[in-house]
């Protein structure tokens, strides 16, 4: 079912997941992110700030397909498949997960296709793999474990236990956080992903002679792993990324977050305007605060909308270059795409807290200032 923005609630489409646009769009954007099953609130949080976005803007010209990939490649595939060659979109965007990104972005892209990514940041798509009109709007996947080796340097810590997924963002966290990371690894372990047991691997930590953790386990698995820890008494500090301590799994953590520091490009009070109203308008619109893929989702569909207002979609070398300006304002402040459509940005070592009753993050510090990725020499664009 497709109807106006106007006519539509964002509450309604965050609920019904269906399309909102105009009847005569200039430009059509295709939606695939996760909806269902574990991960679902990644995908949730990246459309609802997509759609406030929308929203906020007025224009009726930007028609949203929205699909749930219900975290399968297979699946989303499909529905890649089905938005470029029936539906006709011009713009993708939504993917959260680097393996359906794999599996995705390169066809769309190859077809013509411009692909907006508000989460997936994969290597291969950085560097050798680069394409003209795929702009990441996030991060390069390993760019926040960068920070976090960074921060466990100053921290002091010379004996890392790391472990991750077997996927490929699981292999650019371990990757990038030994990029930076100076002292020695107690042990390195792949686990399954979607993995909820972790008695075995907090064994392994156990007996490693680690002075120290860091873990890249986002949504659900996170959460699993952060509450298995705690109750195990394993009294190691812990190092992360913000994707295992953001504001939708916090909740679900709770108390055994408390004091984790962990890394992210974005957080809640970054002061600048923009932020401030946008924290203040997704806690109006849906009963929450943002996190930080919710302000992904609403920093791609700003970067959008400014593409949109100086070009043709029709007129690609135009709207690309509209793209790479990326005169919107950004949530994290100064926003500038590098040669391969990544951003240059600061990252920040940020730690668990508590405000009243809501587990959530402040800012200590920059971890890492104007970021590039390690993959941007290797992109020939």
């Amino acid at each position: 079912m497709k109807t106006t923005l106007k006519a539509l609630s964002t509450a309604a489409v965050a609920a019904l997941a269906m399309t909102a646009g105009a009847a005569q769009a200039e430009v059509k954007v295709g939606m695939i992110t996760t909806l269902s099953g574990g991960g679902a609130g990644l995908g949730i949080d990246v459309r609802d700030g997509f759609m406030l976005a929308i929203k906020q803007s007025g224009r009726t010209d930007i028609e949203v397909v929205i699909e749930d990939d219900q975290r399968k490649p297979d699946v989303a595939v499909q529905l890649a498949d089905k938005m470029v060659q029936s539906e006709k979109v011009d713009v993708m965007t939504g993917i959260i997960w680097s393996n359906l990104a794999m599996a995705v972005v390169p066809s769309v892209t190859a077809q013509g296709k411009f692909y907006l990514s508000p989460n997936a940041g994969p290597s291969a798509l950085a560097g050798r793999g680069c394409h003209e009109n795929y702009f990441n709007v996030a991060w390069q996947n390993d760019n926040l474990h960068e920070a976090a080796g960074a921060y466990a340097n100053s921290a002091g810590y010379g004996k890392s236990f790391i472990l991750a997924p077997n996927y490929p963002a699981g292999k650019d966290a371990l990757t990038g956080y030994k990029r930076f990371f100076e002292g020695d690894l107690a042990g390195e372990l792949y686990t399954k992903l979607g993995q909820t047991d972790y008695a075995a691997e907090i064994a392994q930590i156990r007996a490693s002679g680690a002075d120290s953790v860091f873990f890249f386990l986002p949504g659900g698995m996170g959460i699993a792993f952060l509450k298995q820890y705690a109750d195990s008494g394993v009294d190691l500090p812990v190092v992360g990324p913000a994707f295992s301590f953001d504001q939708g799994i916090l909740q679900a953590v709770g108390g055994a977050a408390l004091g984790v520091v962990n890394t992210s490009q974005w957080n809640k009070d970054i002061d600048n305007a923009t932020n401030a109203a946008f924290v203040d308008s997704f806690q109006a619109e849906y009963g929450r605060l943002p996190s930080l893929y919710a302000s992904q989702g609403f920093d791609t569909a700003n970067l959008l909308i400014s593409a949109v207002e100086k070009a043709d979609v029709s007129d690609a070398d135009a709207f690309r270059a509209a793209l790479k300006a990326a005169e919107f304002d950004s949530t994290r402040g100064d926003f500038a795409f590098g040669d391969n459509h990544h951003p240059i940005q600061n990252i920040y070592a940020r730690e668990v807290i508590q405000e009243g009753d809501v587990f959530t993050n402040k800012i200590l510090g920059v971890a890492l200032e104007n970021h590039s990725d390690a993959y941007a020499g290797d992109c020939k664009m």
